[in-house]
């Protein structure tokens, strides 16, 4: 498998008045293509600073992020910006589409900003919700929709750009445990098909569904341990 990411020595700190405070200690992980690999750790642990600069919504401290063979610490905004749009796929916990957009015209939205045509936005957008199992709702408002199906409305439109890597915030978070099951169901699918996932949770359960997990602890990442299920 080629290598899609790496972070060697990374730090990261932020300043509260003149006290700075270290939020990530030398951190090290590399994933390679089509892993499916959880991020897990407590509130307060570091994991959300790690999927702000997994995501390039922040850059690190001092030590480098490779990502595509692109140092990150290279990149000016407009660069981040396009790495955003067009290396990563964005699930969050709250899904975040815009209600008063169809699921259709949710899942379009990236291809709108990558300058898509009209015609090939709408044959993408139909075929990834197709594949997540929504094809039957696409004319359906977010509020005509229950938690797990807007779930995979976001999903649908993190894929839509065909991302390097899908990475998931609490994606479950939201959600109660059978349809929590089912988006993971769904994330495990996805992964067989070959996408590279990265996950970041709180809850161990939710976690084991990934091949790999990555334990981090007040800013330290623990030992990998790799498990299949």
């Amino acid at each position: 498998m080629s290598e899609i990411l790496r972070m060697q020595n990374i730090y990261k700190s932020y300043y509260m008045g003149e006290e700075e405070l270290e939020i990530l200690h030398n951190v090290n992980l590399t994933i390679h293509s089509g892993e499916f690999v959880s991020i897990l750790g407590p509130s307060g642990s570091g994991k959300s600073t790690m999927m702000n600069i997994i995501g390039c919504l922040d850059v690190p401290s001092a030590g480098n992020y490779i990502l595509s063979g692109n140092d990150i610490n290279d990149l000016d905004e407009v660069e981040l910006a396009k790495v955003r749009n067009e290396e990563i796929g964005f699930v969050f916990q709250s899904f975040q589409l815009l209600p008063r957009m169809t699921a259709l015209q949710n899942v379009e939205l990236p291809l709108i900003y990558s300058g898509v045509s009209a015609s090939d936005r709408k044959k993408r957008a139909q075929n990834i919700l197709e594949r997540v199992g929504l094809g039957d709702r696409m004319r359906n408002l977010p509020s005509q929709l229950s938690g797990g199906q807007q779930q995979r409305v976001a999903i649908a439109r993190a894929l839509v750009t065909e991302p390097t890597i899908l990475l998931a915030d609490e994606p479950t978070g939201a959600l109660d445990q059978k349809t929590g099951a089912q988006v993971m169901t769904l994330f495990e699918e996805l992964n067989r098909d070959g996408r590279t996932i990265i996950m970041i949770t709180h809850d161990n359960s939710i976690a084991r569904h990934a091949k790999r997990v990555v334990k981090i602890l007040d800013g330290y990442l623990s030992e990998q341990k790799e498990e299949v299920y």
